[in-house]
């Protein structure tokens, strides 16, 4: 693994909006980088990358499994007691699953370690799945890329298929997001697309345009019940929200399934340290107040349950400064230091998506800090030929 030196096309923008990665930029800094990109061998990726993640991802099935039977389990991962019977039922019923993107530390050269595991919400899957393949094309046809280049990636074929798979009688479903945030609007119209060449007539909805019917059933604006729905909202937050109380009863087939807010949760990376201890692409972890936690020595990481974009993220023992956006009330987990790696005082996490069961392509962020926060940049990567 190593990090090229390259030079972005000159019009890379206007490239980006044509395909609708509008969210280039963030508050006015470059999102999207191509002025760099890291370089996997072929080995790299069947050897480590891509085992690692069909490994833990089966770890994460089990766990899910324990836990959707335990109380005493679903309370440590902060799972409200009125919702447990509910998720577990998602369990039970083997409701699928399209995607979850696991975080890897990784350097070339030690196994992959998992920092979290982003199991519900798709951040970050567009760019992935199809601006970088895009760039990859592009420098390959003008010779900037050796022939034979390639790169790990099969998302948005892999995503599309699954869809199939799901419906295979296609049918009408629901796409929900957050309708003001343009990178949630935009990814959600990248699952529109993907759905549309699978056979499915998707119907994009508002969040806020949701309701609750005389019945007890969430519809849409114009009456039209959700039956099938895709959302880009993480459940931690719909089982808080005031529409909770009708999620067991309105018959939604919902993507992510409920059984994901067992592993949308740092809570995980404890019990999974519990169950596998020296599992080479874990990192040792544990609740905050455990009395094992000193095994972690001075310096460590605190995780809030739920956080997201590196947010209320601490280095114990470090000097990195926090991110503070008030997440942290359901408790923390602590996790043993493992920075990622340095290429010249960029540190990339390698997130490794997995579609349905199959690892399906990798997506780089890299960030000046050994946090990766809301302003980490999207690096392309390549396998060398």
């Amino acid at each position: 693994m190593r990090r090229l030196t390259l030079e972005p096309r000159p019009d890379w923008r206007e490239k980006a909006d044509a395909v609708g990665f509008v969210y280039h930029h963030t508050d006015g800094r470059a999102y999207w980088d191509e002025s760099a990109a890291y370089a996997f061998t072929l080995a790299e990726v069947e050897e480590d990358l891509e085992p690692a993640a069909a490994e833990l991802h089966e770890l994460c099935l089990d766990l899910v499994d324990e836990a959707s039977r335990s109380d005493e389990l679903m309370g440590r991962l902060a799972i409200p007691a009125e919702h447990r019977d509910f998720i577990a039922g998602s369990w039970r019923a083997k409701e699928p699953s399209l995607y979850g993107r696991f975080d890897f530390g990784y350097d070339g050269t030690a196994k992959p370690k998992l920092y979290e595991y982003n199991a519900d919400t798709p951040t970050s899957v567009f760019e992935a799945a199809t601006f970088q393949w895009l760039w990859l094309e592009e420098l390959l046809a003008s010779g900037a890329l050796a022939p034979g280049t390639d790169q790990f990636n099969s998302l948005f074929e892999a995503l599309r298929d699954r869809f199939a798979t799901l419906f295979p009688t296609g049918g009408f479903v629901h796409f929900a997001s957050d309708a003001e945030a343009i990178e949630d609007r935009q990814t959600v119209r990248f699952f529109e697309d993907l759905a549309s060449q699978a056979g499915l007539d998707p119907k994009f909805v508002a969040m806020t345009d949701i309701g609750v019917n005389a019945e007890g059933q969430f519809a849409d604006r114009e009456g039209l019940l959700l039956q099938a729905a895709f959302k880009l909202y993480p459940w931690e937050h719909m089982l808080r929200e005031p529409y909770a109380a009708y999620l067991a009863t309105a018959k939604v087939s919902w993507l992510e399934p409920p059984w994901k807010a067992i592993l949308s949760n740092k809570g995980i990376l404890p019990l999974l340290w519990e169950r596998h201890p020296g599992h080479p692409n874990l990192l040792e972890a544990y609740f905050e107040g455990d009395a094992g936690a000193s095994a972690l020595g001075p310096r460590y990481v605190r995780k809030p349950l739920f956080s997201r974009e590196g947010a209320n993220v601490e280095v114990v023992g470090g000097d990195e400064p926090v991110l503070d956006q008030g997440y942290g009330a359901e408790g923390a987990i602590l996790q043993a230091y493992h920075p990622p790696p340095d290429f010249d005082g960029k540190r990339p996490v390698v997130g490794a998506w997995i579609v349905g069961a199959e690892p399906a392509g990798v997506g780089v962020r890299e960030d000046d800090s050994v946090i990766t926060k809301n302003l980490a940049r999207f690096v392309p990567h390549i396998i060398e030929a």
